[in-house]
């Protein structure tokens, strides 16, 4: 069957609007990213940066995508952070003691992509396009009583939250230059979206540059732009090497909450890196390990000290505080059998570091992303020839940072602490349908 590419395009086009109406993560698994994209990535910790396969190469490296034939994958996870603090003292104090909960437990997840082979005398071998959701915040805490003082919630503002939600839209290019060494390259548009509340307390004179800009001003959308490249390297037959790299999205300020974050509502996406190696054991059997870093640190309104206020910084100015987060580094390691043409079994792990230290708990009860381990499994049937179903799981074990309340105008007990936690669940179901010729076996 002959698919002419404007039909792609149009098929591409529908993907994105159907995607950007989806959505996104929710304090995710690394800092606030996916530890995978697609249901065969996430299935195996994340891993692959050396081992693509299909057209979720798209969203981790794109060299990858010269072996993905004529099809079009879409996945979605169902998400669950389970997210809590703990406040314990002799009396309560600018948060409350005991164990709150925060609602909101489950959200969807996309993943889209479509890849297209170009003829023999194209300048590029592959073309493709994806949508999914990045990655992304999300608390919804209740507003507890705070008697006896005359507010509620745990920040003295009714009920608190946020929801930060990112999708991200590739189209990519890919082309083998020498034998068994590939090459390619996607550029980024990415969608970001932000609603906070219950920060009233914030707003009082001297904690911001802009007291009407903090809380409770609905939505806010930010475009940003960015890139994604990367390399592929078949050392031997059965040995390949693979290396990407996400440029920072730099993206509008969120000027609705331009008096909460750094910089005046500056809000980039973080740059990041992923090496791995990929062995097959068997011509059935691939083991894969991978390394990433996320430069969380690089980006002001994530990475400055929540104590920056102490020291007379405002909220939303150059060094106004932000969540403290470090720079994340993750381990992924994956195995994936192929024990017969039809049935494919995947399992993997991911440690990641936590980007959270006590100094910043208490302004992490917004986005407690502390887990660590990650563990995984999935696996792929092949219906017939064009389809194909996927499934994953995650589990990650639950995780806690403790620390102590910063001075505020209210009330605050010196020995008043703060313990953050979170554990999740992720179920994927993905489909994979070809057409036209089918991609190169490696």
């Amino acid at each position: 069957m002959f698919v002419r590419p404007s039909s792609l395009i149009r098929s591409a086009l529908a993907v994105v609007a159907f995607g950007l109406t989806l959505p996104s993560a929710a304090d995710a698994t690394e800092g606030y990213f996916q530890h995978g994209y697609g249901a065969r990535h996430k299935a195996l910790g994340g891993a692959g940066a050396a081992d693509s396969r299909d057209s979720t190469a798209i969203s981790l490296n794109p060299a990858g995508l010269v072996h993905s034939g004529n099809e079009v994958t879409a996945a979605v996870s169902a998400f669950s952070p389970r997210r809590e603090f703990e406040g314990g003292g002799i009396f309560p104090s600018f948060t409350p003691n005991g164990e709150v909960e925060s609602d909101s437990n489950w959200f969807a997840i996309p993943n889209l992509s479509a890849s297209y082979r170009l003829g023999p005398d194209s300048f590029f071998d592959v073309i493709g396009v994806s949508v999914y959701g990045s990655g992304g915040m999300n608390t919804d805490y209740p507003g507890v009583s705070r008697a006896p003082l005359p507010f509620d919630g745990v920040f003295l503002g009714g009920a608190l939250g946020v929801d930060l939600q990112q999708a991200l839209i590739s189209v990519a290019v890919a082309k083998t230059i020498a034998p068994g060494v590939s090459v390619g390259v996607a550029p980024i548009i990415a969608r970001q979206q932000i609603k906070l509340k219950g920060l009233g307390a914030f707003t009082q004179p001297g904690f911001s540059i802009d007291s009407d800009a903090v809380t409770n001003n609905g939505y806010d959308v930010s475009w940003g732009f960015g890139v994604r490249g990367g390399v592929e390297w078949a050392v031997t037959p059965s040995v390949r090497l693979g290396v990407a790299g996400n440029s920072p999205i730099w993206s509008q300020e969120f000027e609705k909450y331009r008096g909460l974050f750094a910089e005046q509502g500056s809000f980039d996406i973080p740059a990041s890196i992923q090496a791995g190696i990929a062995v097959d054991v068997t011509p059935n059997l691939t083991l894969l390990a991978d390394y990433r870093h996320i430069w969380f640190g690089s980006i002001a309104s994530i990475a400055n000290p929540s104590t920056n206020l102490l020291l007379g910084h405002q909220l939303g100015s150059d060094d106004g505080p932000g969540f403290g987060w470090d720079d994340v580094d993750v381990v992924k390691l994956g195995v994936e059998w192929r024990t017969s043409p039809d049935l494919t079994l995947r399992a993997g792990y991911s440690y990641a570091t936590n980007p959270i230290s006590s100094r910043d708990v208490q302004f992490n009860i917004l986005a407690p992303a502390v887990v660590q381990h990650h563990i995984t499994a999935g696996l792929e049937y092949k219906i017939d020839s064009a389809w194909s179903v996927e499934l994953a799981g995650l589990y990650a074990p639950e995780e806690s940072v403790k620390g102590g309340d910063l001075p505020n105008p209210f009330v605050y007990d010196p020995a008043h602490t703060v313990e953050i936690s979170m554990y999740q669940f992720e179920a994927t179901f993905g489909v994979k349908y070809k057409f036209g010729a089918d991609a190169p076996l490696k």
